[in-house]
């Protein structure tokens, strides 16, 4: 029997739950590039495909939504029981029904949040919670604190933390374990985030690069023209930039994980087909340098 392709990368451990580390992000479930919303039916169609692939972790967050799409209710739609399947979420920022930016939670107002995630889910536990935090550099130990307690209360099973500066790691393990650290990170990004990689490394923590495929382009998604070395060495392999982007994530280390996201089917495959796209150490060292 032929392995599912997204088990061509290996495999990692949240806490107690393997995934496969190719895995999908949905925020850009919701709505194309230039903002209208995704067809519900295609929507649905890519996650279960998606799993189809092999894809066995799926981050969210109850703040990705457009005018009419929500991506925790299309996973609800697609996946629900969630079967072989772990779903990341976020907590933290919020946005209001309009989806202006609320800025950071209070720390009384996360159980809202967890409790929201659970409602659109359908779910009675989350299996990961990441705290995302709206300024890297602020503390999180009141916010973690309160996930920490809703851990022990059986609401979640995993905590993780995002969008963080290095010493933010040490802080939040100190209040309890840390599964994952998602934090912005790919081929040109020269910032904190490779000191970040490297403790989640030293520590045995998954770390999970968000945009690693979008680059500058954010939420718009990549850019039409990416950067001269990305575009040679995906000529070299007959490979997409975007596929060399996450084969460059996952060549990172053991523990990186890749949560590449996308409305298009055709997109979803070539991106899991990364998993199996190994590329030279001189090629990995060449974009590292970018």
């Amino acid at each position: 029997m032929t392995s599912p392709a997204a088990a061509a990368a290996g495999t990692w451990q949240l806490g107690d739950l393997a995934v496969n580390r190719m895995g999908f992000g949905a925020m850009r479930l919701t709505h194309t590039s230039d903002g209208t919303p995704l067809d519900r039916d295609r929507a649905v169609g890519v996650l279960r495909r998606a799993v189809e692939l092999g894809v066995d972790h799926i981050d969210t967050a109850a703040f990705y939504f457009s005018s009419l799409r929500s991506a925790n209710e299309l996973i609800a739609r697609a996946l629900h029981p969630y079967r072989d399947v772990v779903i990341t979420t976020k907590v933290g920022p919020g946005k209001d029904p309009a989806g202006n930016w609320l800025g950071m939670a209070r720390p009384d107002q996360l159980r809202g949040q967890v409790e929201e995630n659970l409602r659109q889910l359908g779910r009675d536990h989350l299996d990961v919670v990441n705290l995302r935090l709206y300024r890297p550099g602020e503390s999180l130990a009141e916010h973690f604190g309160v996930l920490a307690d809703l851990r022990a209360e059986g609401l979640i099973r995993h905590l993780g933390i995002s969008n963080i500066r290095p010493e933010r790691l040490a802080e939040a393990q100190a209040i309890a374990p840390v599964v994952c650290v998602q934090n912005r990170f790919g081929v040109g990004d020269a910032d904190w985030s490779r000191e970040v990689l490297r403790l989640c490394g030293a520590e045995g923590v998954a770390f999970v690069p968000y945009f690693a495929v979008a680059g500058e382009g954010k939420e718009a998604g990549a850019p039409a023209r990416d950067l001269d070395a990305v575009r040679q060495v995906a000529d070299w392999h007959g490979a997409s930039p975007a596929q060399v982007r996450l084969a460059w994530s996952l060549q990172q280390g053991p523990h990186v994980l890749a949560i590449p996201g996308t409305g298009n089917p055709a997109h979803l495959a070539e991106n899991v087909a990364a998993a199996a796209l190994r590329l030279a150490k001189e090629e990995v060292a060449a974009l590292d340098g970018v």
